[in-house]
């Protein structure tokens, strides 16, 4: 919980940082000109505030104002945009659709699965997540240990994702409905196969066999292009989850 709570507060930050980049409706604005850029100055932002605890979920707060400060102590913490540089872009904001959000999802009655999924990804209706992540192979938010080729089948003649149409799939399909043109997904594994590994076990750590190195780089391919044949297109992949992890 810890660690959800230090997460929400990061999501909270960044959203005041970006609630004060843009322009809140109605909101006051100055431009600045900074060199050869017109910079929009903006004086008012907009907070949201979700707490454990509370009734808080996305609750909007008063308005916090920027301010022209002068010189600070050093112990007090100060935040500097300059809005005249930028850097990386922003692919987007989102969620894990795993095997356990999948399965539980598909537990519920048509009607709350109607209200989540709109709350999660609808535009208009919620808070629009674009951005998502799938698990290749089981992971720790599967009910089980599952691979898509078993045993010696090194030319993947027989890899089959039919683990994934249960659940994983339809719930995928309807977050991509309900974000649109927008939604991206990528995929990590948690483990190769276990009979591509030093302990034969997809837990308790282990180390990819080098006469796999190829077969399971194959693996990678299969699982996409099986993917795009579902008619769900990848926009990433990783090689590992957490690759110092041993549980």
């Amino acid at each position: 919980m810890k660690k959800m709570n230090h997460l929400l507060m990061a999501i909270l930050s960044v959203w005041f940082v970006y609630a004060g980049c843009g322009k809140p409706e109605g909101k006051q604005e100055n431009n600045t000109a900074i060199g050869k850029q017109t910079v929009k100055e903006i004086t008012v932002a907009e907070i949201y505030l979700t707490a454990e605890g509370t009734t808080n979920k996305l609750t909007k707060q008063a308005d916090g104002e920027f301010k022209a400060l002068p010189q600070v102590e050093e112990n007090v913490p100060v935040i500097i945009v300059d809005a005249s540089k930028t850097f990386q872009t922003l692919e987007g904001f989102g969620a894990a659709l795993t095997d356990a959000a999948a399965e539980t999802y598909y537990k519920l009655p048509e009607a709350k699965r109607n209200e989540i999924s709109d709350a999660y990804f609808d535009v208009q209706k919620g808070i629009g997540y674009t951005f998502f992540r799938t698990n290749l192979n089981s992971c720790d938010f599967s009910s089980g240990s599952y691979a898509y080729a078993e045993a010696g089948d090194t030319l993947l003649a027989n890899f089959s994702i039919e683990h994934d149409r249960k659940f994983k799939i339809p719930f995928i399909k309807e977050a991509m409905a309900k974000s649109g043109a927008e939604f991206q997904l990528f995929a990590s594994p948690w483990s190769p196969p276990a009979w591509m590994k030093t302990n034969n076990h997809m837990l308790q750590g282990g180390k990819l066999l080098p006469q796999y190195f190829q077969t399971w780089a194959n693996y990678y391919v299969k699982f996409i292009e099986e993917y795009k044949k579902e008619g769900i297109p990848m926009w990433g992949l990783t090689v590992q989850n957490e690759p110092m992890a041993v549980q």
